[in-house]
């Protein structure tokens, strides 16, 4: 072979190593680095929880999160039980997103700390869970674990989207599904103008118990969300007290009508004999399961379902 020859096979090689180069696609990530935006730390009630790569397997152990991941493009593999009467594997609000996918059930009242493991997630989230430290504890040896932002407090659905989208890894996309939820609630806003401001008294009948819900209940966010006025702390309203819920007007969750018209005191409040009264359904209802779910994806469902009503009540003389 000929130096020229020899010359011309090595220049051919270093240029085909630069072009091998070039092609690698040098931003991506090297074998075995972490996802753009990873790794990723998030604060909650029990100090903060660093998350190393995106999450495939994720299991969601607080009362309504697994809305939240199918609302940001994830289907758990496992879910906790909403508890109670209605049956949440049928909520209409999330079956597009489940995509006839059933998620393992985790737990209801306690979660099943070890049905978690047995799941093998790469992440857990709890950010409407009501757990405690040593819950968290035992879940955090599982895999990195997100627990409520504040221990006994449920956050708006704004913080709990945004939370459970960095956990995700698409911060982008839950800004998104939060636009998108909040420009639902301006629209109702804008075209029933009569409720803004007005207050309302949001009862919750269960075991025969009067509950006055306020701010700090999860399923009055649709409520402050279309500008009324609910107190601001949840209490339980001796048979004494049930004159405080005659408001401008009364929305009931938990029995239907015929239940709690039964109670005298109740069917003598002005609210009542001037016809402003909303009556949202059972426990078993999908309405009242859409306010306790209080999702970016139920959210939207109850604006349909309760803003006419509400309309009505408040147009009453």
């Amino acid at each position: 072979m000929t130096l020229r020859v020899r010359f011309a096979a090595a220049l051919a090689a270093v240029l085909a190593l630069l072009l091998a180069g070039c092609g690698s696609g040098g931003d991506e990530p090297a074998p075995g680095a972490a996802a753009p935006g990873f790794p990723v730390t998030i604060p909650h009630a029990f100090g903060q929880t660093t998350i190393p790569d995106r999450p495939v397997r994720v299991v969601t152990v607080g009362y309504n999160d697994a809305d939240f991941a199918l609302a940001l493009g994830t289907v758990p593999v496992g879910v906790r039980d909403f508890i109670g009467a209605f049956d949440e594997t049928t909520r209409p609000w999330a079956q597009q997103q489940l995509n006839g996918q059933r998620p393992e059930m985790v737990g209801g009242n306690e979660i099943d700390i070890e049905k978690v493991a047995s799941l093998a997630p790469d992440v857990i989230l709890g950010v409407y869970s009501y757990m405690d430290r040593a819950t968290y504890d035992r879940l955090s040896q599982i895999a990195p674990t997100v627990a409520d932002p504040t221990e006994g407090v449920a956050a708006p659905w704004q913080e709990q989207t945004r939370i459970t989208a960095r956990a995700l890894g698409v911060p982008e996309r839950g800004e998104q599904v939060v636009g998108d939820v909040e420009r639902r609630f301006a629209d109702a806003r804008a075209a029933n103008p009569q409720l803004a401001g007005r207050n309302l008294a949001v009862a919750l009948v269960a075991s025969g118990e009067f509950n006055l819900l306020g701010r700090d209940d999860a399923r009055t966010q649709l409520f402050t969300g279309l500008g009324l006025a609910v107190q601001d702390t949840t209490e339980t309203l001796s048979s004494e007290q049930l004159g405080r819920l005659d408001q401008q007007a009364v929305a009931v969750l938990g029995v239907p009508p015929q239940t709690v018209l039964a109670n005298p005191v109740f069917a003598n409040l002005g609210a009542t004999r001037a016809n402003r009264v909303v009556f949202l359904g059972d426990e078993a209802s999908p309405v009242a399961g859409a306010l306790g779910f209080s999702s970016p994806l139920s959210l939207p469902y109850a604006l349909d379902q309760v803003t006419p009503e509400l309309a009505r009540v408040y147009a009453a003389p």
